[in-house]
């Protein structure tokens, strides 16, 4: 029988319910959910009655005194105290995106995880959708791209979710709530050199929560960035533009509530061939990435288009067997913090490119 992690889960919201504690629970043959914290005592213990967990937490530190072996860290804000204390603990982690909120705060979270020699991995389930390698594949294929293009359609996520039998998620305690903002103002502030609302808006619920995986996955195929073109952002677009090795790459970012029917599309553009992937909702559960490959004969009106349903694996599942191998075969993960890092980077320049109005040469740099 293979060993299990123990695992300590701190956060008991809403993609730990949906995703990483429904999927833990699945794969017991390798993980067991030891104990969960959350700073409202109610959400930690009605998750802990519902997967069968005895021990229960409201303050992080004492989780890490645990017998456990690794940490997931679920939480909003910058995960960075609590990685650091985790990796000097001696245990695994695995931390949801962002994986903080700055450079600074990540490299000291790398120092912490390389002296300790544990494990950190930060959580990109795109990177190990069984279509993103698919995708990948195909785009090198592609000859003499013009033009690789990114667009997220955000949609309100409660239709996504309400199916699921999931427990309420209530307010934390007023004290650690105010608390919890004073460190995320403090943070943002750190990390673009301002506190004015509406960059730090930009920077926190765009940037961070969700572009960060447009970056790294579009890094993931194309390598780093030589240029930051240019930026444009009001509360409801983004738009960003790079040059990665002489392809243009625009990659924009829409928020249109008016209903439900989100979308996050890559694509490659060349004379002879398209090809796209589009994900669905991240909180659906096994809904699967949809590849489209267009070409036709030249000189004719003939065209084809191919879709390609490549599997109904969830990344998030993946994501979780990924971290359980890197811990018990000490393999290197394929996101590592020094790759999460660099999305920051560019998401500190993407703020910097639009205070000056100039571009930005090697925005990943760090």
């Amino acid at each position: 029988m293979s060993k299990r992690l123990k695992v300590g889960v701190i956060g008991a919201g809403i993609i730990a319910q949906v995703m990483h504690l429904h999927f833990l629970r699945e794969l017991r043959d390798q993980f067991e959910i030891y104990g969960i914290c959350d700073i409202s005592p109610e959400n930690a213990k009605n998750n802990a009655d519902v997967y069968g967990v005895t021990k229960v937490f409201t303050e992080w530190e004492d989780l890490l005194k645990e017998p456990i072996d690794a940490v997931f860290i679920l939480t909003s804000g910058t995960h960075a105290p609590i990685a650091i204390a985790a990796a000097k603990a001696g245990k695994h982690v695995l931390v949801e995106k962002p994986m903080c909120f700055s450079v600074a705060e990540g490299r000291e979270m790398k120092k912490a995880a390389e002296d300790s020699e544990v494990v950190l991995m930060v959580a990109y389930p795109k990177r190990y959708d069984p279509a993103f390698s698919r995708f990948k594949d195909e785009v090198a294929t592609v000859r003499e791209p013009r033009l690789f293009r990114v667009t997220t359609f955000e949609a309100p996520f409660w239709p996504y979710v309400k199916h699921y039998p999931l427990t309420p998620v209530t307010t934390p305690p007023s004290d650690k709530l105010e608390i919890w903002k004073v460190q995320t103002k403090e943070s943002i502030e750190a990390a673009i050199g301002t506190d004015e609302p509406f960059l730090s808006k930009i920077y926190h619920l765009v940037l961070l929560d969700t572009l960060v995986h447009e970056l790294n996955t579009t890094r993931a195929i194309l390598g780093e960035p030589d240029v930051l073109e240019f930026v444009d952002f009001s509360e409801s677009v983004l738009n960003a533009y790079f040059k990665f090795s002489g392809i243009s790459v625009v990659i924009n970012w829409i928020d249109l509530p008016g209903f439900t029917k989100y979308g996050m599309e890559f694509a490659s553009y060349g004379p002879e061939k398209r090809v796209t992937l589009t994900f669905p909702s991240p909180f659906l559960r096994n809904a699967p990435t949809m590849l489209e490959i267009e070409a036709g004969e030249v000189g004719t009106p003939r065209s084809w288009k191919i879709e390609e349903l490549t599997s109904f694996e969830e990344a998030f599942k993946n994501e979780l067997r990924a971290f359980y191998e890197c811990v018990i075969e000490k393999k290197k993960p394929i996101t590592t913090a020094e790759d999460a890092i660099r999305d920051l980077a560019i998401c500190q320049n993407i703020i910097k490119c639009y205070q000056d109005k100039k571009p930005i040469s090697n925005p990943s740099a760090i």
